[in-house]
């Protein structure tokens, strides 16, 4: 397998189920459903090898075509987001305004590029079905303070999730959609998952965090989503 394929094999996709997900915060005390449609998500996180694949970059601090990629910012994943769309034939889900700090990016829901998950989606994904804090022991599925070494690990080290989905705790926080809470914090995004040093606490479906999206983190990653109702390639659809 060349390099090329190796990275491309990395952003293999999993179908996820619709569903319901309650999100809670604690530190507002707040709870909150929403109902989930049916979409894809990445197997793994963006590797380091298909980042700079699709971008000419290896922005990370340590190195490694099979670590997580870190060290990319909200803008960084979404504009990932786009150019492999655009190389995969795909109507890109975003419009960018490079001149915003995060309100000068419109999704388009109907395109069916890649994106990043909402938050809600990538809580259901990291569930899978399940309803406690993690969807198995913290030591089997993931790369946290208490077993990484203090260091990042390559993807899929650890079992996944009954959805086949790994590293959804641990290892790099994902950026997602949505804006934190606009009120106190303006255009920070929110993250989920839990990161390679954080303790185990940080590591729980329902964790959430927060950072400006223009923010590079040695313990922040991405992966990437795709809606399936409009996901045939443009070149194909005509």
């Amino acid at each position: 397998m060349t390099r090329t394929s190796a990275a491309a094999e990395d952003t293999a996709m999993i179908s996820v189920p619709a569903g319901r997900v309650t999100l809670s915060d604690r530190r507002t005390q707040r709870r909150w459903s929403v109902d989930v449609a049916p979409y894809e998500l990445a197997r793994f996180p963006v590797t380091q090898g298909r980042y700079a694949d699709v971008t000419g970059q290896r922005p990370s601090t340590a190195q490694g075509d099979r670590l997580p990629v870190e060290g990319v910012s909200w803008w960084d994943a979404v504009r990932f987001c786009n150019a492999l769309s655009e190389r995969e034939g795909f109507a890109p889900a975003y419009t960018i305004d490079e001149t915003g700090e995060g309100d000068g990016i419109v999704w388009d829901r109907s395109a069916g590029g890649y994106r990043l998950p909402t938050e809600a989606e990538w809580e259901h994904a990291c569930r899978a079905g399940s309803d406690g804090p993690r969807y198995g022991p913290l030591d089997e599925i993931a790369w946290y303070r208490g077993n990484s070494g203090e260091r990042l690990h390559e993807v899929g080290g650890r079992r996944p999730n009954a959805w086949g989905l790994h590293d959804m705790l641990g290892n790099v926080w994902d950026w997602c959609w949505d804006v934190y809470d606009a009120e106190v914090y303006g255009s920070y995004r929110v993250l989920r998952g839990g990161g390679w040093f954080d303790e185990h606490w940080s590591c729980r479906a329902s964790a959430r965090r927060r950072s400006h999206p223009t923010f590079r983190v040695d313990d922040v990653g991405f992966r990437v989503a795709r809606s399936v109702a409009r996901s045939v390639p443009d070149s194909v659809a005509r």
